[in-house]
């Protein structure tokens, strides 16, 4: 079974698909995670794009979830931490509009979901990697909430960040996810819209929760 949420990023999709995950026994995939790994070999590399993607299909990149928490690791090393500096967070975007890179992680996003139950969180899940999932939801959420939601996140991994810079950050990426031509952030048509800005936590985690149960019941 695949389920997929997508929506800007700050609006709640990963640390609710996290949760549903922990419940329900699914296997989460944190798409982003993926980005911002490529984005941080990028980077590492002296940023150098040719080189870069001489390299792309050499990267070996892997996530699993581990007591609670979604880690990654490139080339055998983990960098769940080092993926969500401000650096990785500012460059991302422009890493995500490559095709060949957007083509790698659909890849891996693929293979893990080919024998497991999933639930991912993206950009372009229900729209472009998994067409046919079997339950879709696009979250959005106000700039103000997300750029809070942005700081607390920092915050509890023992980063700091300036609120000005992250509100502007996340305009920046919803004008470049919406308006790259390779697989824009949007709504699939088949998705359940959730506005998260006045959602408790709880109540968001719940109702993909009571979803997943409808479906599996009429199996």
């Amino acid at each position: 079974m695949i389920v997929v949420i997508d929506g800007p990023s700050g609006s709640g999709k990963s640390s609710t698909a996290r949760e549903v995950a922990a419940r329900s026994g699914f296997y989460f995939l944190d798409s982003g995670a993926f980005y911002r790994c490529f984005t941080f070999a990028h980077q590492r590399d002296g940023s150098d794009t040719d080189r870069f993607m001489e390299k792309l299909s050499g990267y070996r990149v892997g996530g699993r979830f581990e007591n609670g928490e979604f880690r990654i690791s490139l080339d055998g090393e983990d960098v769940t931490r080092e993926i969500r500096d401000s650096r990785v967070t500012s460059g991302v975007s422009r890493i995500a509009e490559i095709t060949a890179v957007r083509a790698r992680v659909n890849e891996l996003l693929r293979e893990v979901a080919m024998s497991n139950d999933v639930i991912a969180d993206g950009r372009d899940l229900g729209t472009a990697v998994f067409p046919d999932a079997d339950l879709k939801f696009f979250m959005v959420a106000d700039l103000e909430t997300r750029t809070q939601r942005r700081i607390k996140q920092l915050e509890e991994m023992g980063l700091s960040g300036d609120p000005g810079e992250i509100r502007n950050n996340l305009e920046y990426r919803d004008r470049i996810d919406s308006g790259r031509e390779a697989d824009p952030l949007r709504q699939a048509e088949d998705a359940i819209l959730i506005d998260t800005s006045e959602l408790e936590f709880e109540q968001q985690v719940d109702l993909i929760l009571a979803k997943i149960k409808e479906i599996k019941n009429r199996r």
